[in-house]
């Protein structure tokens, strides 16, 4: 089985720091891809970190994931709520998948309380900002060890 996590953000995550620190706090996406990197090795396992403004390319990443990939992590952002493209791919994916928010959605508007990706989710965490991803690595390594 492979050791390879992959971890994939959906659209304007590569604005992360710059967008609405408010709600997503000042930490970039690289230095949460770098984070992820060091608790993954940690761990014994590799990642695949990508990030896409394009529904379509993060439907094949899961698509790709099918072949590579003992687990998936995923941000997809404004597309948890609107993709059923992503949902139905999410779903050909046999091995463990986490929905990660960086904030809480359901103490947001009423438009974020319904993640179609949450449907096929194994776990979500939500709310923690950037830590999320570092914790979503621990507990996707759970996860798989756990087969």
């Amino acid at each position: 089985m492979s050791k390879r996590i992959f971890v994939l953000n959906g659209p304007n995550l590569n604005l992360l720091g710059q967008r609405e620190p408010a709600i997503y706090g000042t930490t970039t996406l690289a230095e949460i891809e770098m984070r992820c990197e060091t608790k993954a090795r940690g761990l014994g396992y590799a990642i695949d970190f990508r990030q896409t403004n394009f529904e379509g390319e993060l439907v094949e990443s899961v698509h790709q994931a099918r072949q590579e990939a003992c687990g998936i992590i995923i941000n997809p952002a404004g597309y948890s709520f609107t993709s059923v493209a992503l949902l139905d791919s999410l779903k050909m994916f046999d091995g463990p998948k986490i929905e990660l928010h960086i904030s809480n959605i359901h103490t947001r508007e009423a438009i974020y309380h319904n993640s179609l990706v949450s449907r096929t989710a194994t776990a979500v965490i939500a709310g923690l900002g950037a830590a999320g991803y570092e914790l979503a690595i621990e507990a996707m390594a759970g996860l798989v060890e756990r087969g």
